[in-house]
């Protein structure tokens, strides 16, 4: 990558970056899940970094946006905490999307990697979310610790669920915007050189 392709490679990270971190605010709660599992659209940017310059930007953008998102609204602990949960989660849903959308460049390959990710992100989370976020949201967070039946009715009737709900509001708005864009993406594929 020459000086040029690099200096841009960067800029677009950092535009991505600041718009997934301004979607990242703007979340909202899905009935009847927890109000503390809120939906947002901060993932999009990642994914559109992750077709068209791979999987690297994809994941600096998560990483920005959460670390922008520390910086500006903080935590209640000082412990980001929520915010390495959502860079996780980010990692999750979009590192398929790229393996699958990589080799099947098409519309179809993109739905088949955004369930991919959707069926990662879920289950992956629910596993996390047992044995990491929630422990350390009990240890930093001062919260009443959730065991047994409680942990396991949160897992499966919360956070899978909830996970799973979300991924299909993003694949139906990533494959309105993969239509609308495709011009826009086969460029900067190329400019990439991911033909």
């Amino acid at each position: 990558m020459n000086k040029k392709n690099r200096t841009k490679y960067f800029v677009t990270i950092g535009m991505l970056s600041s718009i997934a971190f301004v979607l990242h605010l703007l979340n909202f709660p899905i009935p009847p899940f927890p109000p503390f599992l809120r939906v947002d659209f901060s993932d999009m940017p990642a994914l559109l970094a992750v077709i068209t310059m791979g999987p690297g930007a994809g994941i600096l953008i998560e990483l920005f946006k959460n670390v922008l998102d520390w910086l500006f609204t903080g935590t209640e602990t000082g412990v980001p905490v929520g915010h390495i949960a959502n860079f996780t989660t980010g990692v999750l849903f979009i590192l398929p999307v790229y393996a699958v959308f990589n080799r099947f460049k098409t519309v179809r390959g993109l739905v088949a990697g955004l369930a991919l990710g959707t069926v990662v992100m879920a289950v992956g989370m629910s596993f996390l979310n047992y044995a990491v976020f929630l422990p350390m949201y009990t240890y930093f967070l001062g919260m009443e610790k959730v065991v047994g039946n409680d942990l396991y009715a949160m897992i499966v009737k919360g956070i899978l669920p909830f996970n799973i709900v979300k991924g299909i509001i993003v694949t139906c708005i990533m494959v309105v915007l993969f239509n609308m864009m495709n011009k826009w993406i086969v460029q900067q594929r190329k400019l990439a050189g991911r033909h």
